[in-house]
């Protein structure tokens, strides 16, 4: 989701000589123990899916509004993702469409677990997000900037928290709220509290929020593990705090096979299971056919951005706008058109022979 590639370098060494201040947190936040994150592990198929969002949404307020949500779509849709062996999607939720219809919001949330579980798919819900546009509003949203990557996509909280305090104890009774609601729901594999924390012009500013959203979490005690992405080495206060912190270790990188494998040896060290829950890129060389045998063969998740192309355009590149909304030589993210016909078939039979789809 980020507009740059990650070396990590920098950042092993910082993991292997550097002290946090955080260290020694971990047990006061109750985090799970490595032998029980193992026997969840366990518990689970391979986890593999996309980065999901209706291809009629711009960003995630119209995905869950009332008005514009659409589960005959998401149903057609995770269709495709089921018929290619993906047994699990990330999405993002958002504050303000819980804020202004808590109820409304929690049955639509259920209403997608049913359709997810109806094709065999389990659920990792995003809560914050510091990635785009930096305002939001509820209501109706923009209608997407020809040939922009992600051009409506809005940041949760973003500008809001800066300009207003006292937004602190609505997002802390959102994250409250949706987690007692589903703590014991076994269509949810996973709760990532936060992704990206100190993209852009955050940086560290993202911290207490970071901070505070895994004591809300630990305070609910949800019987599915808590984790936030690593994802930045620069970031080094908040990627050393996601580590000490999370039950399962995420984290999100579109470098091709070399550099994406010098980070799994790096987070190898936290001997607890992982899941890439961003990557694929394929102007990067970050594809399915180099990257996913790759994890499946050393069992960390594989959740690539985008299912299927629409609103959202990251078939774009990040930062290489496409004026006339023309197609891109290359899709840069997204798997299949809105008909449902694949972008690349051979990537197409490149997943199924890793998810066991034998038809």
């Amino acid at each position: 989701m980020k507009q740059t590639i990650l070396h990590w370098t920098a950042l092993t060494l910082f993991l292997a000589f550097g002290i946090s201040q955080f260290q020694g947190s971990a047990k006061e936040t109750s985090r799970w123990s490595v032998e029980k994150t193992q026997k969840w592990n366990t518990r689970h198929d391979w986890l593999r899916g996309s980065n999901f969002i209706p291809s009629n949404a711009v960003n995630q307020l119209e995905m869950w509004q009332a008005e514009t949500f659409d589960p005959v779509t998401i149903d057609r849709e995770l269709g495709w993702a089921e018929e290619i062996g993906m047994n699990c999607m990330r999405v993002f939720l958002h504050h303000l469409a819980w804020q202004n219809d808590p109820k409304g919001f929690k049955g639509r949330m259920d209403q997608y677990l049913k359709i997810a579980d109806k094709h065999g798919i389990k659920t990792m819900f995003v809560f914050f997000d510091d990635c785009w546009k930096p305002t939001c509003q509820a209501g109706k949203q923009p209608d997407p900037i020809p040939g922009k990557h992600n051009s409506g996509w809005v940041q949760d909280p973003g500008e809001l928290l800066a300009k207003d305090s006292s937004l602190l104890p609505i997002l802390e009774a959102y994250v409250k709220d949706i987690l007692q609601s589903f703590r014991n729901d076994k269509r949810i594999a996973i709760w990532d509290l936060y992704n990206e924390p100190g993209h852009g012009e955050h940086k560290n500013q993202s911290l207490p929020l970071l901070q505070k959203v895994f004591i809300w979490g630990r305070e609910i005690n949800p019987s599915q593990p808590l984790t936030s992405a690593a994802w930045k080495r620069s970031l080094q206060e908040i990627t050393q705090f996601q580590l000490d912190h999370s039950d399962v270790i995420t984290y999100h990188t579109y470098d091709g096979p070399t550099d994406h494998q010098g980070f799994i040896d790096m987070l190898k060290t936290q001997n607890r299971p992982m899941i890439c829950s961003e990557y694929m890129a394929r102007n990067n060389n970050s594809t399915f056919q180099n990257i996913m045998p790759m994890l499946k063969q050393q069992n960390i998740g594989a959740i690539n951005w985008g299912l299927v192309t629409g609103k959202t355009n990251t078939r774009y590149a990040w930062s290489k706008v496409i004026a006339d909304g023309s197609e891109p030589e290359l899709w840069f993210h997204d798997i299949f058109y809105t008909n449902g016909k694949p972008y690349k078939q051979e990537e197409i039979d490149c997943i199924k022979s890793l998810t066991g789809v034998t038809k």
